[in-house]
């Protein structure tokens, strides 16, 4: 009788959800479980970007640029153009190279701009001081003024000051954005966003270029200056189908004994 009347009191107190049809709808399809859970994993994988797989991938045991050494520690190519070459191991931490990226960038845009102002100097300095009579810079055989050549003393001493003047200017400008960005601060980058892409990938080819031909840039500086000293010609002279109509060129060449 007991027994009876807590099986009937059970019945009665249970909640009537446990005796409830079961809702098959989701078990039509037993894989349609499955396939959105590998839909929900498969979905991040889409969106990883070829600049993400690159930065999973392990680095280099060897220098990029020279595969005979070690790739430096630091330069694990997130900046642009990185191809490992240090090495006299200048970069001793983080900071010590982004130190010497921002001073590579600004040579390398200044030697870009005495790239194209050296030859230009050679063409146009003496009609321009024709024009304004003024003594022209260049030496007999149109060379500019250098270390090696000479004639630096011929340059105003208000030239040297302003190009002093405007280089203060630009590393303050540079020290206060470091400062404000902390560590979001590109080296080399002052702000102008003039025709600079808005995507990532962009900005990183933009980058590398501006890096590659301002390390051209300073080698070429410097081969003007050599050989200058070494032919003791100017560098449009010797080299005058770059600067001039080759109409002209081939007339001078025919004049001169070049062309017979």
């Amino acid at each position: 009788m007991m027994k009876s009347l807590v099986l009937a009191f059970a019945l009665i107190t249970a909640p009537t959800s446990g005796f409830a049809p079961i809702q098959r709808s989701n078990f039509h399809n037993p894989s349609s479980v499955f396939a959105t859970e590998t839909n929900d994993l498969e979905a991040p994988a889409a969106e990883i970007s070829n600049e993400s797989l690159k930065k999973a991938l392990p680095l280099p045991v060897n220098s990029a640029s020279l595969p005979f050494l070690p790739r430096p520690q630091y330069l694990d190519g997130s900046l642009a153009g990185d191809v490992g070459f240090d090495p006299l191991n200048f970069a001793k931490s983080s900071s010590s190279l982004l130190n010497y990226r921002e001073a590579e960038v600004k040579h390398a845009r200044l030697a870009m701009l005495a790239a194209a102002g050296w030859p230009v100097s050679e063409v146009f300095d003496k009609k321009i001081a024709a024009a304004f009579n003024m003594a022209p810079v260049l030496d007999s055989a149109d060379r500019v003024p250098s270390l090696l050549n000479g004639g630096l003393g011929k340059i105003s001493p208000a030239y040297w000051v302003g190009c002093l003047g405007v280089a203060a200017v630009i590393d303050i400008i540079g020290s206060l954005r470091t400062k404000a960005a902390n560590d979001t601060y590109l080296p080399g980058d002052f702000g102008l966003r003039f025709g600079y892409p808005e995507n990532e990938e962009g900005q990183k080819w933009m980058q590398t270029a501006e890096i590659k031909n301002g390390r051209l840039a300073m080698i070429a500086v410097v081969g003007f200056a050599i050989q200058e000293f070494v032919s003791k010609q100017g560098v449009v002279d010797e080299t005058p189908l770059f600067f001039f109509p080759i109409v002209d060129t081939l007339h001078k060449y025919a004049n001169s004994g070049y062309i017979q």
